[in-house]
């Protein structure tokens, strides 16, 4: 039974140039872009921790996902989509189902970015649906984004709007890859990093990678609408901007730019990859974050955001 299984999504993945060797193999061989660096990232998504199966959360949206939240991470590194595999460990029941609507959602992203599904490999338990999956990208020499390179005077930019996420757009990830590669040809960019698990708490990622402090100006935050909907509810006891700064899984990139790239960025864009970018503050000496008012006032913010806790 697992030999058909396998064969039928064997049958699904179209081939692809760059494969040597195609999945089936035991393992598949890559030709790698001439001139250019590997860029590799891993990501797991566990049932019950980052999705609860069910009518608002078929299969197809947690393959989906399981391949954006890679993606997100490209785009944070500037580096070109390229191949992607995926380990699988599928409950007894209804693996089957599951495995084929997986695969729904993973080739449907993978033909929206270019990305080749080189291979990968399946199990089944007793436990929860768990996904794995690793992706390959490339970015010529040198020209990696990286979160360690901010500077005292730069802007910070992030695109689109943030919070709210768990509505159901943490199920609908938009990675920036396309966003990413036409930035970078066009703009200095000295830092980045994509917001997994909140923006003030990656905002003080990146800082602390660049040895930075950051001032936030709270008016200038891009709040979702979901997020607005969300503090709305009875006993969310949150403000809209609260969900902003520490929902978490927006998938946004932020960037350090220098002010006149982060002004022509803002003006740009949104003609430029149809996506709006916000400066919402500025890079300066020290560490740790902090958060300007809409009265001028300076405080020192917390980052808060989704962090896994690994007990004692």
């Amino acid at each position: 039974m697992e030999l058909d299984f396998v064969a039928g999504l064997l049958a699904r993945i179209p081939p692809d140039p760059r494969l040597e060797v195609p999945p089936g193999d035991d393992a598949a061989v890559l030709r790698p872009t001439a001139g250019r660096r590997t860029v590799v990232t891993v990501d797991m998504l566990m049932e019950g921790v980052d999705f609860i199966l069910g009518p608002d959360c078929p299969p197809r949206l947690v393959g989906r996902k399981a391949l954006a939240v890679n993606l997100s991470d490209l785009a944070a590194m500037a580096a070109r989509p390229e191949a992607a595999v995926v380990a699988v460990s599928l409950p007894h029941r209804h693996g089957d189902a599951l495995g084929r609507g997986l695969l729904d959602g993973i080739l449907e992203l993978a033909a929206e970015h270019g990305v080749t599904l080189a291979g990968g490999d399946t199990n089944s338990w007793d436990g929860p649906l768990v996904i794995s999956v690793t992706v390959i990208g490339s970015v010529p020499p040198g020209r990696a984004w990286r979160r360690d390179g901010a500077m005292p005077g730069d802007l910070l930019v992030v695109s689109g709007t943030c919070g709210g996420s768990l509505l159901a757009r943490h199920l609908a990830v938009t990675p920036r890859c396309h966003e990413a590669l036409a930035i970078a040809e066009r703009f200095t960019v000295h830092a980045a990093i994509d917001v997994s698990d909140g923006l003030s708490l990656d905002v003080a990622r990146l800082m602390q990678a660049s040895g930075t402090a950051a001032v936030l100006d709270l008016t200038a935050i891009p709040i979702h609408p979901d997020a607005v909907v969300m503090a709305a509810q009875p006993g969310d006891g949150r403000s809209p901007l609260d969900h902003a700064l520490a929902d978490g899984e927006d998938f946004e990139l932020v960037l350090a730019l220098p002010p006149e790239e982060a002004r022509r960025l803002v003006a740009e864009a949104p003609t430029m990859v149809g996506t709006p970018f916000t400066i919402i503050g500025e890079v300066v000496s020290g560490s740790g974050l902090a958060a300007r008012a809409a009265d001028g006032t300076v405080a020192p913010l917390e980052p808060r955001g989704y962090i896994h806790d690994f007990g004692a």
